[in-house]
Formats: C-alpha cells, structure tokens, sequence
C-alpha cells in the first residue's frame, strides 16, 4: 500500500492524506485524484517487469494500483480487464480509413467495462472492511458491482432508476444484490445513494464520486498502450515514418465522464513514469439527447450545466454529469474534441458492428457512431490510426438492438414457404 500516497483536488489542487477524505474535496466538491508514490514505482519497476506477467487481467498492473489483491484469486473479481482489439478492416475501408480496431469490453465477467471500477473498488472496500458498499447505477456499473461482491461475498445495495434495461436489472438481481428501483432518474439515484451512505456509514462506488473509480477504468489505458507499441511497430514496417507522426485518436462514449476521465488518468500516469511519451488524443462521443459534457467544451467551459437527458442510450442518459471537469480535460489536454451523435446514429453503429461481428449495446456503439461521424468531418484522416472502445455487449439492451435491424419474418414450416421468401 506504500504506493498509493494520497489525494490531490482536480479543481483548487489540494492535497490529502489517504485518511483525510473518502469521496471528494471537503473545499468545493472537487473530484479526488489518486496519488502515486512515482518516484518509487519508477525505481523498483520497468516496463518489462508488467509485460512479462503470465496473468492477462487488469491485476497485470498491481503495481500502478492503489489496493493491494484481495482474496479469492479465483474468481470473476480476478478476470476483469485483459479484453480483445479487433481491426475493424471492412468498416475502415467503408469510411476512408486505413486502420481502425475495437476494444471489446463485452468480454469482461458482467459485460461490460464497469467491471474494471468496480474491481477495484471492491478491492478497497474490503482494504476497509466495509461491510456494504452502495452505488447508484442505470444498470452496467450495478451489476458490475453485484457481480464483483458476489465473487468475494461482500454485501451490495444498487440503487437503479426503474427505467433501467430489464437485462440489467436482472443481473443485479442473479447476483445477489440488494436492489432498490428509484422513481426517478439516474440523477436521483445518485443523490438518494450519496445520503445513504452518508446516513449508514455504506461505502459508496458511485461513478466521479469514489475517487477510485477511475483507478479501475484507468487499466484500459495500461492495455491499449502496450498493445499499440507492438501495434505501431507492425504499422511502422508496413508503411514507414510517416506512421510516427499520426498519433493514435481514441474515441470513447461519455456519460457522467468517468471512463474517459479515468483512460486518461491512467496515460498521464505512464507519462509520469517516463514510459509512454506520447498520449493518445482522446474523442469523447456523447448522445445529442445527454450532451452537457460535449456542450461544455465546445464552449471552451470547464463549467458543466446540466441537461433533461433524453437517449436510447442508457448507459450514458445523465443530465448532470459528475466528473464533467476532468471529462471536458480528458480531451482538450491531448488535442481531442467532443463529437455528438443521434440515437438513429447509434442504431445504425449497433447495426454495422454487428456485421463484423460485435454485438454493442447502445453506448457502446455511440463510440463507433462518433468515429463514423469523426471521419467524416475531418476529426481522423485516411492515414490516421484509431481504437473504438466498446463499452458494454448488446445483450445487456435487447430492445434497442432489436430497432437497429428488421424483425425476422415469420413462415409456414414448408419448403415452399421459404421458396416464396427467397
């Protein structure tokens, strides 16, 4: 535990001790950033000393983690993170491109990239014998916890607006969980599950508010950079220099700002370390309907003002968005930008991944949607290398995968019949 040294305030840059503060800056609400003991992780490890780890989870990279592994290696808690790239070969070429991949996060224990937080959070938690922890959640962040305290048997309450996917909701419940419907929405979850936890002493997971959130979501940064360094080597042979000078762009849904906040934590923290030098530019695509964030850094604010959310995305429908600053930095920091998109957009992104052969839920595909879009009004050339994250597997929204394509017909069980059909 000697590398996690404290907490500094994204917004007046305070600095804490681990003990001083729980969840965020006690000055003005400020989201905590973790602190690691550089310095030391740089003098003990190399590069190497991770990517010659046998285990291809998120613990790979226990030595840039602020917990320490718990108990129960065996166990879903012990497989989330280590997802696929796959190079999106047909669909680059459909939009001008030369090389475009997908990180599938469908492929995480739950389903979704949430598992990566709530990991770690779990792993705090019983770091601080915790006997509940509580989050408020549309459906992937609950069951990411249910899931992960199920595996450990540790006590979870999921607070969900009763709007949730009933996919999702069904996984809070397989998993054991406590789960209370909320007439209202995601917004109000969370502040019902902030008091909570403020009432009954529960430790709270909620998304840009527990400062170890992004911790979790940080490991996907860890394995899109070493994959691309053997990536950009390949590239390299294959096309020359030029190659050196088109940076990759990567491009990631957004919702309360968390994930994208935390990808981009965790580059700055192999910047840090002298091991990456150059950061990938970061795209945040948000649903036109759920688009403080975007609004916000098109308008050159830090200042978040809050939306009525409206989208088929529910994974990222939010109308104040609880890590807007460091979401609005994630991209403005590494020459990125902000794309929006429409659900008709998303539905026909749900629709051309699958024809590949990935099965996005609808945030997920929003990602592809803003590459799509990002293409074609000049965000990423021909030349210039991308990644897609995928946040989630489309089975967790059935319904809306269901409105991306046309039913399937129905027919008399004779050859005939599928003569007439043909």
């Amino acid at each position: 535990m000697g590398k996690f040294v404290g907490y500094v305030c994204s917004i007046c840059k305070t600095e804490y001790a681990p003990g001083d503060v729980t969840y965020t800056c006690p000055k003005d609400g400020g989201n905590l950033d973790v602190v690691l003991d550089y310095d030391a992780i740089k003098s003990k490890y190399k590069p190497e000393d991770l990517l010659s780890r046998t285990d291809s989870s998120l613990w790979r990279y226990l030595p840039l983690l602020p917990v320490s592994v718990p108990k129960g290696f065996a166990t879903p808690l012990h497989a989330a993170g280590g997802t696929p790239i796959y190079k999106l070969t047909s669909l680059a070429e459909n939009l001008g491109l030369q090389n475009v991949w997908l990180k599938d996060e469908s492929k995480n224990p739950t389903a979704s990239f949430k598992d990566r937080a709530s990991a770690i959070v779990v792993a705090r938690a019983q770091e601080l014998k915790s006997e509940i922890i509580v989050t408020a959640s549309t459906g992937n962040a609950g069951a990411a916890l249910a899931g992960m305290s199920a595996a450990v048997g540790q006590k979870a309450i999921i607070f969900a607006p009763k709007s949730a996917p009933q996919a999702k909701v069904a996984q809070l419940l397989i998993f054991g969980a406590k789960v209370i419907l909320v007439n209202g929405t995601y917004d109000d979850a969370f502040d019902l599950t902030v008091k909570c936890a403020e009432e009954f002493g529960w430790y709270c997971r909620n998304t840009g508010y527990n400062p170890f959130t992004a911790e979790g979501k940080k490991t996907a940064a860890f394995e899109i950079w070493e994959w691309w360094q053997e990536a950009h080597h390949e590239l390299h042979e294959d096309v020359g220099e030029e190659v050196d000078h088109k940076p990759l762009t990567v491009f990631v849904s957004v919702g309360d700002g968390n994930i994208i906040s935390g990808i981009h934590k965790g580059f700055k923290d192999l910047q840090r370390l002298s091991w990456m030098q150059r950061i990938p530019r970061i795209v945040g695509v948000q649903a036109e309907g759920s688009s403080a964030i975007a609004n916000a850094f098109h308008g050159n604010t830090e200042t978040i003002t809050p939306v009525s959310a409206q989208t088929i995305a529910d994974s990222i429908s939010v109308d104040l968005p609880r890590d807007g600053v460091r979401a609005v930095r994630a991209s403005k920091e590494t020459d990125g930008t902000y794309i929006t998109v429409t659900d008709d957009e998303i539905l026909n992104a749900i629709a051309e991944l699958g024809r590949v052969g990935v099965f996005a839920e609808p945030a997920g595909a929003a990602a592809y949607a803003g590459l799509v879009k990002g293409s074609a009004n000049g965000v990423v050339g021909g030349e210039d290398p991308a990644l897609v994250l995928n946040t989630g597997s489309g089975l967790k929204d059935v319904r809306a995968a269901m409105q991306a394509v046309e039913s399937a017909p129905i027919i008399e069980p004779n050859l005939e019949a599928v003569k007439r059909l043909l």
